[in-house]
């Protein structure tokens, strides 16, 4: 299985994404991640790293990985959870970014529970919904999850198995018909089958 986890910071990103990207597209998504940078602060991931670093894995499985080259979608890579986890609106991303990017990263965020709704109701609605997303809403987050199950077992053994059950429920099956990510997800779901068997 291969890992995405060369881009620490966005120089390393930028130097990766020289080779693949026009300088305007380049600029584009450097701008991007400035963003992102700025509204996610000093938020840190579940193992203790930089928020960040998820958001360019995340990057850098559709733009390596992938290989998408389209700035809106890669932009919408690394601004993906800002609506999520900061304080930033979709207007505010539509004013700054366009309303395609705004429009694939509303896809991808999990709505906020209501008065008297079930939070994790409402989040298994939503991933069953994803089935409904336009093909780029749904690359975007098969980049997302790549980034998050590919070092799945830095995170406590209850909450792999039920993030492994997640992923194989909800997110194996949007990427058939997208090869590199059938692939991917076929290679890490047979290098994390122990998740899978249940406990004796």
């Amino acid at each position: 299985m291969r890992l995405f986890t060369d881009w620490h910071s966005w120089p390393q990103a930028e130097q990766g994404l020289q080779a693949l990207l026009p300088a305007s597209a380049l600029a584009e998504v450097g701008r991007a991640a400035a963003f992102a940078a700025s509204q996610h602060g000093d938020q840190r991931r579940p193992t203790g790293a930089p928020y960040l670093e998820h958001l360019l894995e995340t990057l850098q499985v559709l733009a390596s990985g992938a290989g998408e080259t389209r700035p809106d979608l890669l932009a919408a890579a690394v601004l993906h959870d800002v609506v999520e986890d900061t304080e930033c609106t979709l207007p505010e991303l539509a004013a700054g970014f366009g309303p395609r990017v705004a429009e694939l990263v509303g896809w991808v965020t999990i709505p906020v529970a209501g008065p008297g709704q079930d939070k994790a109701a409402v989040k298994e609605a939503y991933l069953r919904g994803l089935a409904a997303a336009p093909r780029d809403a749904v690359l975007v987050k098969l980049a997302d999850r790549a980034s998050n199950v590919q070092t799945l077992r830095n995170l406590a053994p209850p909450r792999q198995r039920a993030y492994y059950a997640q992923t194989v429920t909800h997110i194996i099956p949007l990427a058939a018909g997208e090869p590199f990510f059938a692939a991917w997800y076929a290679a890490w779901r047979a290098d994390f089958a122990d998740l899978g068997v249940p406990v004796a």
